[in-house]
């Protein structure tokens, strides 16, 4: 036996709701023929055009091997484009194409009906208060891995 139940281990129950979030994101995204981390990297670009794939790795909350990986399929399928930054020739900018745009908004609308069926299982206090008490959770973890515990 542990130290401690798995119906009493927050991480458990915080896991299952990401683990439900991607597989309903995965499924309504699949007609549109991107993953979650490609939606995701399409979302940030959306919202931070020209930023670099090492910057987008952080957003995303991937490695960057990750987000290479993630960049060359977007960029084999025509989605985004990438070119060395006026000054930093180390650095590919990394944009979205019109094809990529396209395919973003579609992909966004049946990743906000994902996001939208599951708000409307809560009333707006309850949405608030979700949400506070996430980012105290991720607060919490974070100040856990600072102290090395």
């Amino acid at each position: 036996m542990t130290s401690m139940p798995t119906t009493e281990r927050l991480g458990h129950y915080i896991k299952r709701a990401e683990q439900a979030l991607t597989t309903a994101k995965n499924a309504a995204l699949k007609p549109v023929g991107v993953t979650v981390p490609q939606y995701a990297a399409l979302l940030s670009l959306t919202e931070n055009p020209g930023i670099s794939a090492a910057a987008l790795a952080r957003l995303c909350g991937v490695t960057p091997p990750t987000m290479n990986t993630i960049l060359t399929n977007l960029q084999e399928r025509g989605l985004i484009e990438r070119s060395p930054h006026e000054w930093h020739r180390n650095v590919l900018e990394t944009r979205l194409t019109e094809r990529g745009e396209a395919v973003m908004r579609d992909a966004d609308v049946r990743a906000v009906r994902v996001e939208r069926a599951v708000g409307a299982a809560f009333t707006d206090e309850e949405r608030e208060l979700l949400q506070s008490l996430l980012i105290r959770c991720a607060d919490a973890f974070d100040a856990t891995r600072a102290a090395g515990a």
